[in-house]
């Protein structure tokens, strides 16, 4: 039996995890690197193994870092069968499509760039192409239930456990036996943040032999979540009454579904004006918002008690859906009293590098952060005080309010990652992943009496 690690590694994006046991090869995620052009190029070194050789992706969610690499996968010869969770089936293949369509465009303005300054012509190719993506969904295969055991083939058994994170996101567990050896592996996933509206908190982990754990946020703790709410509140009612507009750069997985939920309870609750104007301008995460509504298995008892009584809770009066490139562009002919949300939360593509390039250098605007952003993205840039920052070439000044609102995350807090490690018992090793290596290091001391490893890229162990 053998764990190795490919991706994720002392840094916080690019998750990939490879099993091997009696004879057959398990992938846990296959995810983009984020982040830098460092980063990004990255994602196209080899993998560390053969995918023609894996036998079994498990998927834990449908965030891009950790299935945005499954093209590629499978451009590069896997073969073998994805398992994962009915509504991580579907948000998956939206995230994949989505990715493959910025990765061509992203190659055209390269090469538009490249040939600019070029008397021969030169082709930049993409990482991989919207027909590679389609091709990925050929080998979607068994759908996971929470709960229930998945026997992938003799000695390999697999368990999807809810991990709160994101809809269908899962923790998995494995139990696995060769020849005379028994041992069971708990990789975490993302797990989520406890006590948060839609999604059910992490079910508590079964004890296991090893543990491989995310620790993106495991040096600090989040803000209550109460008073982010009210802060989101303050922020668009201040910059209301500046006269400018509220740009959120926005993950088109689960945030935009949970900020639509408060913005219609602010509204309701006249914590907000009734004629509050909210553009979701991410096609992504309106099809995201449409899957929501199919998967009530998912969500927490308030929840699911609001749509089996007809109420859409992402609804609210002022919200339009822009999914047309022009119906993007004519929003940022509006000089005040809008939310635009839009895509992608780390600023590092997407819709919202537009909107921040009209309203970033405005003084009466403001931009509220509610996620994380990796090192090297725009949104940290942004996040860290940058007078200017440049997008498409341009150098544009920041005057606009910055806001970052910590309590929002998605992810568990230093507290409850040890709350949850905790809950497992005594593993014989636990393995830190999906985080910054400062920030795994604090971690790694808080676990007194526990084996701990950081595992480097393409690091192999034995179990």
């Amino acid at each position: 039996m053998k764990l190795s690690f490919h991706g994720a590694d002392r840094g916080v994006t690019g998750s990939c995890h490879l099993v091997e046991c009696a004879g057959r090869r398990v992938l846990i995620d296959c995810g983009l690197y984020q982040g830098g052009r460092e980063l990004e190029e990255e994602n196209a070194e080899p993998f560390g193994f053969d995918p023609a050789t894996v036998d079994y992706v498990l998927l834990t969610h449908a965030h891009l870092d950790h299935c945005g690499r499954l093209p590629l996968l499978v451009k590069r010869g896997f073969r073998g069968e994805i398992v994962t969770t009915a509504a991580t089936r579907e948000l998956s293949r939206l995230v994949i499509l989505d990715a493959a369509h910025l990765q061509e465009e992203e190659a055209r303005h390269r090469t538009h760039g490249a040939n600019r300054h070029s008397k021969h012509a030169h082709a930049v190719a993409p990482l991989y192409s919207i027909l590679d993506a389609f091709s990925v969904l050929d080998f979607f295969g068994r759908t996971a239930a929470y709960g229930q055991a998945i026997e992938l083939a003799p000695g390999v058994r697999a368990t999807f456990l809810d991990a709160g994170h994101i809809l269908g996101s899962a923790s998995i567990f494995l139990e696995l036996e060769e020849q005379d050896h028994r041992r069971s592996v708990l990789f975490s996933g993302d797990l989520g943040n406890t006590g948060r509206p839609i999604l059910r908190n992490p079910v508590t982990p079964p004890k296991a032999d090893v543990v491989v754990m995310e620790t993106t946020y495991g040096d600090r703790l989040h803000k209550p979540f109460q008073p982010s709410v009210e802060e989101l509140y303050e922020a668009v009612t201040d910059t209301f009454k500046r006269g400018g507009n509220i740009v959120i750069p926005t993950f088109a997985l689960e945030r935009a579904q949970e900020l639509l939920y408060f913005l219609r309870e602010g509204v309701e609750a006249d914590h907000l004006p009734r004629s509050t104007q909210v553009f979701l301008d991410s096609p992504m995460a309106i099809s995201a918002t449409e899957i929501f509504e199919r998967h009530p298995e998912c969500y927490e008892s308030e929840t699911a008690e609001l749509f089996r009584e007809g109420r859409d809770p992402f609804h609210l009066p002022g919200l339009h859906f822009t999914r047309e490139t022009a119906e993007s562009m004519a929003i940022n002919r509006i000089g005040g009293g809008a939310i635009i949300m839009a895509g992608s939360g780390m600023c590092t593509g997407g819709r919202v590098k537009h909107h921040l390039q009209h309203n970033l250098g405005r003084e009466e605007c403001s931009v509220v952060f509610v996620g994380y952003a990796a090192m090297g993205t725009l949104a940290r840039k942004i996040i860290d005080g940058a007078k200017e920052v440049r997008i498409y070439g341009d150098e544009t000044p920041v005057r606009a309010r910055i806001h970052t609102i910590n309590g929002f995350s998605a992810h568990a807090d230093q507290a409850e990652l040890l709350a949850w490690h905790r809950r497992i018992g005594s593993p014989g090793r636990t393995f830190l992943v999906h985080g910054e290596e400062e920030t795994m290091s604090r971690f790694a001391k808080l676990l007194k009496g526990a084996r701990v490893e950081m595992p480097t890229l393409n690091q192999e162990f034995e179990l």
